[in-house]
């Protein structure tokens, strides 16, 4: 089943190109704000779901291209990313150690919004795309044995960066930390949908042209050892969020007026705008294309700032 919101924070359940509203079926859930619905309807699924899957195929519903998608889990209580947690294709001979950063609810944004390029002096602002896994239930110290059982579903993340930002010791909270920077979305899918999520195709394009492309099974860690070992850390509940990691060969800049799509096999495809008041520019080379270049260390791979403020020919 795939469900997300829609319009004024209505919910719904999405067959072909068509969503329905259910929101009518879930009165009894308890809420103060849309988080509180979807994290209700995913802690208590199985009660819902025969009156759901009855809902939808008793109406016709909306077509998608009528309606305003909204972020599926508007503000999660846990935005878990992996770090590095991903081979590269051979490039990386080792397996990284097990790492990770937390993101704010407030960087969550939906399909057809837009990633807001702030006034700092990073480097390069760049954005990963990746999968993200829903929990369904609060579970801490789980083993790998048990780990999937916590999935309630998956969804695309694109993880906004700011690179170049200092302390060195603490890049992540100036680097992740944004406003803006966690589109997610367009639904959320449940697991039972998702045959093998060790071996899904994870694209993104920026304006048309194909940038990432890459399959889970590239996972350094998977998810059930990432689930094992956040769990061994702090717990997670219904409607958290852990973010897989990325591929970083196909990383390069985002500008102001980009629009970037990204789409996880059987997830759907999420689509956002890029705005910088700034109007800065960059090279648009990917990692990939500065290591074959020659370029060595992660500083190094990143685009090169044009024009615009921070630039280098602005002093």
């Amino acid at each position: 089943m795939k469900l997300g919101f829609f319009d004024d924070y209505r919910l719904g359940v999405v067959k072909g190109d068509v969503i329905v509203d259910v929101t009518d079926e879930l009165d009894a859930i308890p809420r103060l704000e849309p988080q509180h619905l979807m994290q209700g309807l995913i802690a208590d699924f199985g009660t819902y779901r025969a009156r759901l899957e009855a809902r939808v195929a008793s109406e016709p519903g909306k077509p998608l291209a009528d309606v305003r998608l909204q972020p599926p889990l508007p503000r999660p209580g846990n935005i878990v990313c992996m770090a590095s947690n991903y081979m590269e294709y051979g490039l990386r001979t080792e397996r990284p150690p097990l790492n990770a950063f937390a993101k704010p609810a407030s960087c969550i944004i939906g399909d057809g919004d837009t990633i807001e390029l702030p006034d700092v002096p990073a480097t390069v602002f760049e954005g990963e795309a990746e999968i993200a896994v829903v929990f369904g239930r609060r579970a801490s110290q789980v083993s790998q044995d048990d780990a999937m059982d916590c999935v309630f579903g998956y969804t695309n993340f694109i993880d906004g960066s700011a690179r170049g930002l200092g302390p060195d010791r603490n890049i992540y909270f100036m680097m992740k930390s944004r406003d803006t920077f966690g589109p997610l979305g367009p639904f959320i899918v449940t697991a039972d949908e998702i045959a093998d999520p060790q071996n899904l195709s994870v694209r993104l394009w920026n304006n048309g042209e194909l940038r990432q492309d890459y399959n889970t099974e590239d996972m350094a860690y998977p998810i059930r050892a990432c689930i094992e070992w956040l769990t061994s850390i702090h717990s997670v509940g219904p409607g958290d969020i852990l973010a897989m990691g990325t591929n970083h060969s196909g990383l390069h800049a985002f500008a102001d007026g980009d629009r970037i799509e990204m789409e996880t096999e059987g997830l759907g495809r999420l689509t956002v705008h890029v705005s910088d008041p700034l109007k800065r520019t960059w090279t648009r080379e990917t990692h990939l294309h500065r290591m074959q270049q020659g370029f060595t260390g992660m500083r190094n791979l990143h685009a090169t700032q044009l024009t615009g403020k921070y630039s280098k020919d602005q002093g």
